[in-house]
Order: C-alpha cells, then structure tokens, then sequence
C-alpha cells in the first residue's frame, strides 16, 4: 500500500558539478544530475545548480584562502549557498577509476569548515545530508561513491541508504550518460537508483529538519570542552 505523499516543499538543496568542463560545454555529469533535480522540483524543493570548474576556487582547507596568500578565491561567497542548502549533491565524472580533482577540491574546502559549530555547539554539518551523483565509461562507480560518501559522513553530513547513484558504459573508450548510442537514459537501474537515491535524501532531510536535526547529548564539541564527558570515562583513571 503505497504511503502518503510527504511535504518536502520547506527543503533546500544544492547540486555542485565537479565536471573538468566549464559552462557551456556539455556535461555528462549534469545530464545525469539533472534527472534528480527534476524529481526535486517536481516535489516543491528549492534546488540550485552550479558547475565548480566555472569559479575561481583557490586551493586549501582555510575559509578564505586570500588571507593565505592566494590572489583571488570565490569560496566563501560559494559557501554561503552551503550554509542554507538542507542537502548537497556532489556530482562527478570518473578519471582513471577515481572522482575528479575538481571534486576532491570541493571536498577539502568543506573540510575547511567543518569545524565550524551549529546553534547547539555541535560541528556544523550535523543535521545536513548528503549524496553523490557519478558519471564515467569505464569502471569505478561504488569506489568513487565510498570515498565521496566517507568524507561527507566524516565532516559531519548524514548520509541515508542508498546515497548514490551513477552510470557507466562498456571499459574502456566509448559513449557516456548523454550520447545518444549509450541509450543510458533508458537504463532501468540507473533510473531506478536515481529516483530512490533522491527520495532517500529528501526524507531523511525532512526528518532532521523536523526535529531541528540531533540531539546534542553527546555529541557537543561546545559541552565536551567546557568538561562535560557525558558516559565517557577515561581508561587512564580507572
């Protein structure tokens, strides 16, 4: 019996494109992104697009990196769209079986601000979700996915079941996502993975978001520093 339809119309999401293509070259990646952001509108969330590779991100793990020697740094007008998207999509291709330099760039700029605390002193990402979207003809869907996947679990996003999603061809040289002889927006599987990686991203975001996302029992770097340790006893005084 299929259940009630939910609201996820109070929802923000952003999807970032790590293709090594700048705007308004063609992306596989987006093609295959914008199958889930179609579902996303379609059920009244708030989703925004943008290409990475079209910014001048600097390199480094600091907020602004011009007050680390670099001449220029788009970061931290990017990071504001961040900070208001309930979730974030990381989309990337496949270069030798792993996610592209554009992607590991935006990862570590994530990093970055993940030590940054939320209103109950908690590290910033907690209560945010995440998942990624992967593109390649050749092998390495799931490796990519478990290394995008760690790191966002890691700085503090939720991730749901089943937070990826991807297509690839035959190995070796041949059609991708949006060439037409690939036929890969016919393929069931993708489709189905897509659609099920989306609507997991959006109930677990409306979850978190209706109960203003985790507890802060044990889990507050505010609290730990000022000496709470909650159960937590220290082997070394036993």
């Amino acid at each position: 019996m299929p259940s009630q339809k939910p609201n996820f119309s109070n929802l923000n999401a952003l999807y970032i494109n790590c293709t090594l293509k700048k705007t308004p070259q063609m992306s596989h990646t987006q093609a295959l992104m914008d199958v889930s952001i179609k579902i996303m509108r379609s059920e009244g969330v708030t989703v925004e697009y943008l290409r990475l590779v079209n910014h001048d991100i600097a390199y480094g793990v600091y907020h602004d990196m011009t007050e680390h020697g670099a001449k220029t740094d788009e970061w931290p007008e990017l990071w504001k769209k961040v900070q208001s998207a309930d979730i974030l999509v990381i989309g990337t291709p496949i270069w030798l079986g792993e996610k592209s330099s554009v992607a590991t760039k935006l990862i570590e700029r994530l990093y970055a601000e993940s030590g940054k605390r939320n209103d109950k002193g908690q590290y910033y990402f907690y209560g945010k979700v995440g998942g990624c979207i992967i593109t390649g003809n050749e092998d390495g869907i799931k490796h990519v996915a478990m290394s995008t996947l760690y790191a966002l679990q890691h700085i503090g996003y939720s991730i749901p079941p089943q937070a990826d999603c991807g297509w690839i061809g035959e190995a070796g040289p041949g059609p991708s996502y949006n060439d037409e002889e690939s036929n890969a927006k016919s393929n069931d599987f993708t489709n189905r993975n897509t659609t099920f990686m989306t609507y997991n991203l959006l109930h677990l975001a409306k979850l978190l978001q209706e109960q203003g996302g985790y507890p802060s029992y044990g889990n507050s770097r505010a609290d730990w520093d000022d000496g709470t340790r909650w159960n937590f006893e220290n082997p070394e005084y036993r």
